[in-house]
């Protein structure tokens, strides 16, 4: 027997002001701040020298703020909301980096529709999303706003 089809993310249309989502959680690791700064090639000492970190106030290596932006990235995709029906990442405003992250913490996504508005000649609209990205410990590290282009519904559907 084959399986269903899989349940694709929302359309332009199945988003509405006030809607929330929160991701699954995801622990940050050494190794995702070690893969991190190869491919950015940002190897700040921050990030990379335990004996130069524990110098700083923070007392310990932290993650690199854009690479929990990815870690968080890939969190919203796998709440499904967007799948096949994303057109663009549009727009990130207002980010705020205001807590460090930790090796060994584990963070997830908040997420709340702020805004929509139809661009019909793109078959779709931009939604803008408020996003609170939060430690185990409730405490909001980073936030601010992404925007993105939705596919509208298909005609018919």
């Amino acid at each position: 027997m084959p399986l269903p089809p899989a349940q694709r993310g929302m359309y332009f249309e199945e988003f509405e002001v006030g809607q929330k989502v929160v991701s699954t959680p995801r622990t940050v690791t050494e190794a995702d701040v070690v893969a991190f700064a190869g491919l950015s090639g940002d190897y700040n000492q921050i990030h990379t020298d335990a004996a130069y970190a524990a110098t700083t106030p923070f007392g310990q290596r932290i993650a690199h703020g854009l690479c929990v932006m990815s870690i968080i990235s890939g969190l919203i995709t796998r709440t499904g909301v967007m799948e096949g029906t994303v057109l663009a990442f549009r727009e990130i405003t207002e980010w705020k980096f205001s807590k460090p992250v930790f090796f060994g913490d584990t963070v997830h996504a908040e997420l709340e529709v702020i805004e929509t508005k139809a661009i019909p000649r793109l078959s779709g609209g931009s939604v803008t999303i408020k996003i609170n990205v939060v430690n185990q410990k409730g405490e909001v590290c980073q936030s601010g706003k992404w925007s993105v282009l939705m596919l509208s519904r298909p005609a018919g559907s």
